[in-house]
């Protein structure tokens, strides 16, 4: 695998001379059938990735995440360890191109920390392709039963505003994903007393996600209590480039920081327009999406005007069609 990028020191956000780059990682709800095939077919570290995914799972990931079916994919369970498969195969096939440059900075949305840690060297591929694994199972238990928790997005109010109205319907924030755009989460009688109430109060839209459960809320407890000692046994390294944290928006490196925030981010709102803000504040114009899809670079752009954003999926398009060209592919 590609060697992690060069060590930044740690304390407040600051890039180095000249380094204003940073690369992001998506989380849930980047995932499509189909995604990663092409580049596994040309790269032998990508399709390497896939193949240690399966064999520590012990069954056919790749196959689920080339051939689908949709459906399946979807599950928590499939889903997170998919996506961060899918990211690393970016990773490394970037890294062996040439077309990502080192960062001052990573961060992850939510299941995309996991894959910011592993590509800044703190924690092993394996480990955390078993580590999402067992998160996808454990976050569709919730405390109050399977079908009870519901996540809604609400677009069009501030997140302060957002935040008063899941207070007063019994929800609690989230996702607070961009300026306008937050996701409130809860038991669902909860989550749609929220979602009446921002359309009351003027919001553009308020969306019922498609997910299992209540990500990122006190439901989440079962879960929390099952990764802890799953974490905490976990083998973890310095990270070789601070990780912007999803709890806080402050940058850590340590393992006991990292630790402790793999664990809390379970329980706790994704804060990524904080996240964001950090990392515009600390000189970053540039993002690398490393991963399926362009989610964050849409978020991105609205929360950090003027910024520059990259998907690993536009650099990576003409390279599999050229080389898929030379073998005839």
């Amino acid at each position: 695998m590609a060697q992690p990028p060069s060590p930044v020191g740690g304390g407040e956000p600051r890039p180095a001379a000249g380094r204003t780059v940073a690369w992001v990682f998506p989380g849930q709800g980047s995932q499509y059938v189909g995604m990663g095939k092409a580049v596994a077919r040309v790269d032998v570290a990508a399709g390497a990735v896939f193949t240690a995914a399966d064999e520590t799972l012990g069954f056919g990931l790749s196959d689920l995440v080339f051939n689908g079916p949709e459906e399946a994919l979807r599950q928590t369970s499939n889903q997170q360890p998919a996506i961060l498969a899918t990211s690393i195969a970016y990773f490394v096939a970037l890294q062996s191109r040439g077309l990502l440059p080192p960062p001052a900075f990573v961060a992850g949305h939510s299941l995309g920390e996991y894959a910011a840690l592993v590509a800044t060297g703190a924690l092993d591929l394996a480990d955390a392709i078993r580590l999402v694994r067992r998160r996808g199972e454990l976050m569709d238990v919730t405390s109050e039963g399977p079908g009870v928790g519901a996540m809604a997005a609400l677009i069009g109010l501030p997140i302060d505003e957002v935040a008063a109205i899941a207070a007063a319907a019994g929800a609690e924030v989230a996702n607070e994903n961009a300026p306008d755009q937050t996701t409130v989460s809860g038991r669902r009688d909860a989550v749609e007393r929220a979602m009446i109430l921002a359309k009351e109060r003027g919001a553009r839209r308020a969306i019922l996600l498609p997910v299992s459960a209540a990500f990122h809320s006190s439901l989440m407890a079962p879960a929390a209590d099952g990764m802890r000692p799953l974490l905490a046994e976990v083998p973890l390294g310095r990270a070789a480039v601070p990780l912007v944290a999803n709890v806080d928006a402050r940058p850590i490196q340590e393992p006991d920081e990292l630790r402790r925030e793999l664990l809390d981010q379970i329980l706790a709102p994704v804060r990524w327009t904080a996240v964001v803000g950090a990392l515009a504040t600390a000189g970053v114009t540039t993002y690398y999406e490393v991963g399926p899809g362009k989610v964050l670079a849409g978020l991105i752009g609205r929360t950090h005007r003027g910024a520059t954003t990259i998907t690993a999926e536009s650099l990576l398009g003409a390279v599999t069609t050229i080389e898929e060209g030379k073998t005839g592919g």
